[in-house]
């Protein structure tokens, strides 16, 4: 069905979005976002950051939707089927993943999809491949079943394995909290925090590993989430709940053995980008992984191009305004 949608439709009508990289260090590097999430309002976020990437950092940046049967980007999709209506459940779509195998990068802002074993061998061919990772937020439990991926035979866990980490629960309150991040004291100086100062967002701090435990050995923390007590930047922290490692980089070991590089910030719902700090981490963490860390400043602009005035998270979507539109909306 979608392939024929895809034939009839042709050139006349968008199924992502392209910005051409302008002058800059990320000039003939290739950036794919993916935008398929029903909570976060990526599809407001991802091509903001696609914009910020190409027009002030020279980046080619392209952006992916997650897109209904009529093609338009719709995060009111269902994630798991009705008990007792499974056989009419639909399949997600990302029309354009064939756009991976020349990606220099992909950034992820996924969660819980079910898509069609063409498109997941599409998204395994890239991660097997030693490019480096980006994942936001809920992309750590990104799909809802596993990647048809095993390396030697034993299944590779998306979040656990290639990202370090998976959502296990809020940390603190949802839709309450909001996290006030601070740097590791032992890596002040990665490069990907470069001009990084007062991160903050009004998303809550998730926990992605076990109560008393920490993150796998192979991960390295970077920013720390201290839940607050409120939603906004000045809101007192609260002192019943510990910090959480909301940022970090790691290795990922493909079954060729090239390692490829990785980084997870578990902050970036729309709104969280509206802070300058979060979108400058984000925009460090895309040099740092193609290898550009020797071009990033802390004076470049991380600036919004245009208007950037996304809907709240959420998924009481009729409240909101949320509801399915044509990928040019989102231009």
């Amino acid at each position: 069905m979608y392939a024929l949608l895809e034939t009839l439709w042709g050139v006349s009508r968008e199924q992502w979005l392209k910005y051409p990289g302008g002058d800059g260090p990320g000039k003939g590097k290739h950036i794919v976002l993916i935008a398929a999430e029903q909570e976060y309002r990526g599809e407001y976020s991802m091509p903001m950051l696609a914009k910020v990437l190409s027009t002030h950092h020279g980046f080619d940046s392209t952006v992916l939707f997650g897109v209904n049967e009529n093609g338009e980007v719709d995060p009111t999709l269902p994630v798991y089927p009705e008990r007792g209506r499974e056989a009419e459940f639909k399949e997600h779509h990302i029309p354009g993943l064939e756009q991976l195998a020349s990606a220099d990068l992909v950034i992820f802002c996924t969660r819980l999809l079910t898509l069609p074993k063409t498109e997941l061998d599409q998204i395994v061919e890239y991660v097997d491949s030693g490019k480096p990772i980006i994942a936001l937020r809920t992309a750590n439990h990104g799909f809802r079943v596993p990647l048809p991926y095993k390396i030697d035979g034993k299944q590779v866990r998306w979040g656990e394995d290639v990202l370090g980490g998976t959502f296990l629960n809020h940390h603190g309150q949802w839709q309450a909290d909001s996290t006030h991040g601070f740097f590791d004291t032992d890596q002040t100086q990665h490069p990907i925090l470069i001009g990084v100062n007062n991160v903050w967002g009004d998303s809550d701090v998730y926990r992605t590993y076990e109560e008393g435990g920490r993150l796998p050995d192979d991960c390295t923390a970077l920013v720390w989430g201290q839940p607050l007590l409120g939603r906004q930047p000045d809101d007192p922290p609260n002192d019943k709940l510990e910090p959480l490692p909301v940022a970090w980089v790691k290795p990922w070991q493909t079954s060729q053995g090239i390692n490829a590089r990785v980084f997870h910030c578990t902050m970036g719902s729309a709104s969280d980008f509206k802070n300058p700090g979060l979108r400058r981490l984000v925009v460090n963490a895309a040099y740092w992984s193609v290898g550009l860390e020797n071009s990033i400043s802390a004076t470049s602009s991380v600036n919004v191009v245009g208007n950037y005035e996304p809907l709240k998270s959420g998924f009481n979507y009729e409240d909101l305004g949320v509801k399915p539109r044509p990928v040019s909306f989102y231009k």
